[in-house]
């Protein structure tokens, strides 16, 4: 059994893949798929443990992106895609462009946190203790205003939530709290976006220079006046940022670079991150 995949637009147009963060599913993107199908195609997968895809229980970042890379092979023209990752759906998408790059023309990973938390095991534990009562009218109520999810979505955000399994709400949160990059990053050919809400927590935004530099292709900008789940609180922002890496397009001028450990981009250019030049 293989997870669900929506698909829309053309069939031989350029390929998007959107991956959708935990405890929702490729609901999340609707706005995305909207106005992105028109010329583009785009296929919105739900992630095992979540969504259509709730009877397979999750086993790992790894072998999602796996599972991600074979649908892009499969399903993708040529078996290559430009990849676009929120939150969980942003470590699955580093995690394949860092180790199936072929099936990556490029990747957006918004949301990623790859530095060491403090209080571990604390994290752990809270997590732990969440998982029982994740689905609680209340807690998803709390979560929906933590994430600034818009009042217009609220429902279709529990309906999302109450879909997704415990088990890959613990073991998804688990893994995140350790997620490092793979060492196969560093060789990896594909250009690779980093991006963080401006309001999102330190360790997320201080993790953009650390993704950006692992490729050899990495770049890095903030969304402004945005928190974690921004491809709800700006829709249209965040749809320009796609368009913009699949068209080889500069970047939406309301989105601000990130300084890499190189110096001000990868290229040693003072301008804002361009888009991508393959499509």
């Amino acid at each position: 059994m293989t997870i669900f995949v929506q698909e829309s637009g053309p069939a031989d147009a350029p390929a998007v893949v959107l991956l959708h963060g935990v405890g929702t599913s490729g609901w999340m993107w609707t706005r995305q798929v909207s106005a992105l199908a028109t010329d583009l195609r785009v296929l919105v997968p739900d992630l095992p443990g979540h969504g259509r895809s709730n009877t397979l229980p999750w086993v790992s970042i790894a072998d999602t992106a796996r599972l991600v890379g074979e649908i892009i092979a499969a399903r993708a023209p040529a078996g290559r895609a430009h990849v676009v990752g929120l939150s969980l759906g942003g470590y699955v998408g580093a995690q394949l462009a860092a180790t199936a790059p072929e099936v990556v023309i490029s990747a957006i990973v918004s949301g990623v946190n790859v530095l060491p938390f403090p209080n571990l095991g604390t994290m752990r534990l809270m997590g732990a203790l969440m998982a029982p009562v994740m689905k609680w009218g209340p807690m998803l109520r709390a979560n929906a205003r933590a994430l600034n999810v818009p009042a217009a979505d609220i429902d279709g955000y529990q309906s999302a939530a109450r879909a997704t399994t415990r088990q890959a709400f613990r073991k998804v949160g688990d893994e995140a709290l350790g997620f490092r990059l793979p060492p196969q990053a560093k060789d990896a050919p594909c250009r690779i976006l980093a991006v963080a809400g401006e309001n999102e927590h330190d360790l997320t935004k201080r993790s953009l220079t650390a993704i950006a530099g692992a490729f050899p292709q990495g770049e890095a900008c903030l969304a402004p006046g945005v928190g974690h789940a921004w491809s709800g609180e700006k829709p249209e922002l965040f749809t320009s940022m796609i368009r913009a890496r699949v068209t080889g397009d500069q970047l939406p001028e309301e989105l601000i670079p990130v300084p890499t450990g190189d110096g001000p981009g990868p290229h040693g250019a003072p301008q804002r991150p361009s888009g991508t030049e393959e499509r």
